[in-house]
């Protein structure tokens, strides 16, 4: 009797064994399977994420070339979105969307709020020009865009200078309007196409 029962007691500690054996050999197997399908998924998410840089860098690198063809095809409009009267005068926000400085070509449309004044207290005024034609007309390639520079008295005594810096990667532009008479007035605002 005591042969059999240590016999089944051997038994039972032989099929134990072999059951956490299995079981073991059995989760390796599992997480081997499962380390194999993460990889994978690991992979392609790695690949998306590249497809999604490299879409994102060619519409950037679309966006500057948009904007420098229409510098150099001079076919823009900038939209002021902020003046401020150069050195140091508080800056204004511009909200009305008829605020614009236009380049078709050879023509320039102005309508701009102007701050003037000798001395305080200053005053807006409010250029509203259609120009035929700018005198001394120049687009110069910059290291972060262009710049687009001319001059006109705006049928007045007066010459105004135009100085446009336009940043190509961001659209975004400021003009400083320059006079003999006036301090500077300096514009933030965006480029757009002239449709």
């Amino acid at each position: 009797m005591k042969r059999k029962i240590f016999t089944l007691l051997l038994l039972l500690i032989a099929a134990v064994t072999i059951v956490t054996v299995v079981r073991s050999q059995s989760s390796k197997t599992v997480h081997k399977t499962a380390t194999t399908v993460q990889k994978p998924i690991n992979d392609t998410r790695e690949q998306r994420h590249k497809e999604r840089e490299q879409r994102r860098a060619e519409r950037l690198a679309e966006y500057e070339r948009f904007m420098d063809s229409i510098v150099l095809a001079r076919n823009f409009k900038f939209l002021p979105s902020s003046v401020q009267q150069e050195p140091a005068g508080p800056t204004r926000l511009l909200t009305n969307p008829n605020y614009e400085l236009s380049v078709w070509g050879s023509e320039v449309d102005v309508c701009l709020p102007y701050i003037k004044g000798v001395t305080p207290p200053y005053y807006f005024v409010l250029l509203n020009y259609t120009l035929p034609s700018v005198e001394r007309y120049i687009t110069e390639q910059t290291h972060e865009g262009w710049n687009v520079s001319f001059s006109s008295s705006l049928f007045s005594a007066t010459e105004y200078n135009f100085s446009l810096d336009i940043y190509s990667s961001s659209g975004t532009a400021t003009l400083t309007i320059s006079s003999t008479w006036y301090p500077d007035v300096q514009y933030n605002g965006s480029i757009v196409s002239v449709n």
